[in-house]
């Protein structure tokens, strides 16, 4: 089944959590918070301003985007776990570090 969000909705998968700490320590599942990172699956056309223009969505399908822990609305698709959320709640786009140059 394919989904369309509509207006400035998208849809977010998430990304799961390290099941180890940095020190090497393995946390259970029960101890596990939900991952406020995820990809960007699908995206709507956008809003419309008070005068009815489209305002585009400033986000792309593969982006990696970080969320608010309350944001938006699970659903199951397929099997597969997803959130509904809009544009605004998403608090930004996580980008590649290693292309940045390294300073000599």
């Amino acid at each position: 089944m394919k989904f369309r969000p509509l207006h400035d909705r998208v849809v977010v998968k998430r990304i799961d959590a390290e099941e180890k700490t940095a020190g090497g320590i393995i946390i259970p599942d029960s101890a596990k918070e939900k991952p406020s990172q995820g990809e960007i699956t699908a995206v709507g056309p956008g809003g419309r301003d008070e005068a009815g223009k489209l305002i585009p969505i400033d986000l792309q399908v593969g982006d990696r985007v970080l969320f608010g822990k309350w944001s938006g609305t699970e659903v199951k698709i397929d099997g597969q776990e997803l959130l509904i959320m809009k544009e605004s709640d998403i608090m930004g786009v996580i980008t590649d570090v290693s292309t940045k140059k390294k300073a000599a």
